[in-house]
């Protein structure tokens, strides 16, 4: 059985950089927002019944995320009715990819809200990747149409990052990226280790 790691980090933290890190070193890696992506995409297991639900938020066979938001943002129920929807197409998603690979000896859940949604209860362990507040703030307003008050709307959505920390198993600093291969490197080793059971 392989042991189940989940990583999870707040906007601008690093994790897509560490979940890299990870593949590069060989680990198996599920990416919760990917999946979500296939979902909605042509042929996506979520594209029939979202249309079935809203036919607006259906166009040319994928699910149209613009539609689903004026949805959310002018009825009270459509985000729980999507996420009935969403949720265990998801959970199916991350259940194939733990079978295919139960031989690899550490598998990585990429899961953005891995403790606000719960998800860390089905992990063996988790790993939190954060950084200063100024590290922070500078990679995010790096990013095309990012503004500070868009930034500030989507921390106060998450789980603010002592938060995080505290409920974590490992922690990851992602200062620099040699420093954080580093340390997920080494955070590999003790995980995989012949000494390492747990």
């Amino acid at each position: 059985m392989s042991l189940i790691l989940g990583l999870t980090g707040s906007i601008g933290m690093g994790k897509s950089t560490t979940a890299q890190i990870f593949r590069d070193a060989g680990v198996p890696v599920w990416d919760a927002d990917a999946s979500v992506h296939r979902l909605y995409a042509p042929g996506g297991g979520a594209v029939a019944p979202i249309a079935a639900l809203h036919p607006a938020a259906s166009r040319n066979g994928t699910v149209d995320r613009a539609a689903l938001r004026d949805w959310i943002a002018t009825d009270a129920s459509a985000l729980g009715q999507i996420e009935a929807i969403v949720h265990p197409l998801v959970a199916q998603d991350r259940r194939l990819f733990l079978n295919r690979h139960t031989a690899a000896p550490l598998v990585v859940l990429d899961i953005p809200l891995l403790f606000e949604t719960g998800g860390d209860r089905a992990c063996d362990a988790t790993l939190v990747v954060s950084a200063p507040p100024d590290v922070q703030r500078a990679r995010v307003l790096e990013r095309p149409g990012m503004t500070e008050a868009h930034f500030q709307t989507i921390l106060a959505k998450q789980t603010p990052d002592a938060e995080k920390r505290a409920s974590a198993t490992h922690v990851i600093e992602t200062r620099t990226l040699d420093q954080t291969r580093a340390d997920v490197l080494a955070l590999i080793a003790r995980l995989t280790g012949p000494e390492t059971n747990a």
